[in-house]
Parts: C-alpha cells; sequence; structure tokens
C-alpha cells in the first residue's frame, strides 16, 4: 500500500509514519512525502482555512503518485474566546481516498499574545515569529519540535502534537460502518 503525504516537511510526514505504526493493516505501507502547494497562505487562519490546506494537500498527494491515501496535515489558527491571544493553534489532518475526505484535528494551543500581533497585523507566519522573537535560533525548528516543542519545554513536539490529528481522522478509516 502506498500512502502519500503532501509535504516535504519531515516531522509531518514522521507524524503519519508513527500514527500509522500503531495499525496493523497500516503496518507494510510505504510512506511517501510529496511537494504539494496547499493554496492556502503560508500563515492559515481560521478552521476552514486550515482543513482546507489540508484537504488540498491531501488530494494532490494522492493524485501525484497513484497512491491508495494521500494525507494532508494544515497548522493554523483559528478565534477562541477567553483566550489570551484570542487564538489557538491546531493542526487538520485531511486523508483521501480518491473519493471523499475523512478530517480530524489535533489538540489546540495557545501561542503568545505577542506572536499572535504579530501573525495579524505584519502578516508573518508563526515559524518567522518564532525566530524573530528568539524562541529558536534553528531554520528548521517547525519540522523537528516545532512551538509547541519549545512551549511545551519538549514534552510534546510538532511529530506528536500532528500525530494527534492523524488518529482522529483514521477513526472514519477504523469505523467505516459508522461514516
Amino acid at each position: 500500500m502506498k500512502i502519500a503525504v503532501g509535504t516535504l516537511n519531515n516531522g509531518k510526514i514522521q507524524s503519519v509514519k508513527n500514527g500509522l505504526s500503531r495499525y496493523e493493516d497500516y503496518l507494510s505501507a510505504e510512506i511517501i512525502g510529496v511537494k504539494v502547494d496547499s493554496g492556502v497562505s503560508n500563515q492559515p487562519i481560521g478552521l476552514e482555512e486550515t482543513i482546507v490546506g489540508a484537504q488540498n494537500r491531501a488530494r494532490l498527494a494522492f493524485d501525484s503518485v497513484g497512491a491508495e491515501f494521500g494525507f494532508g496535515l494544515e497548522s493554523g489558527i483559528f478565534l477562541v474566546p477567553q483566550t489570551k491571544s484570542d487564538y489557538m493553534d491546531t493542526t487538520a489532518c485531511a486523508i483521501y481516498d480518491g473519493k471523499e475526505f475523512h478530517l480530524g484535528l489535533s489538540s489546540c494551543f495557545e501561542y503568545p499574545r505577542e506572536m499572535i500581533k504579530k501573525v495579524l497585523v505584519e502578516g508573518k507566519d508563526i515559524g518567522e515569529v518564532a525566530l524573530e522573537m528568539g524562541f529558536s535560533d534553528n531554520k528548521n525548528f517547525a519540522e523537528k519540535e516545532g512551538m509547541i516543542g519549545i512551549l511545551t519545554k519538549g514534552v510534546i513536539d510538532r511529530a506528536n502534537y500532528s500525530e494527534q490529528a492523524v488518529h482522529m481522522a483514521m477513526i472514519h478509516l477504523l469505523n467505516k460502518k459508522h461514516y
């Protein structure tokens, strides 16, 4: 079975590999990353844009290599009342089987207020802002620990965080008669 992940980001590819390694039917799957365009902004704002980005990645990955499944992962921020910055981050996973999408979301977390302000006012993405504000000096941190790793002091890294979305989307494939 071939599974295409719509990205070359190693953290996102690893999250799919880690997630699928927990399901017997997917242990022998060949999982490859494919460079695709999400079709959304570098920093998606709103659940709709985040989900559309994941769906675009999944469909384009599926179409590009004739995979059995295309996976798309997209992180974005969305409005959440009563938070300190007004926004939280989530990762959307879309699995495309050639006919329909199966969606899942990760848990959510909040970035520092100043980061969100720079994203909204200056139009920068979280990675740029994190480097600018000194959260990391590693330009590839987003593929490794990501901001979630920095903010949790290494308890959860980018791959763990995104893996949650993979499991939530897999619910549809594991329970087909209900979906």
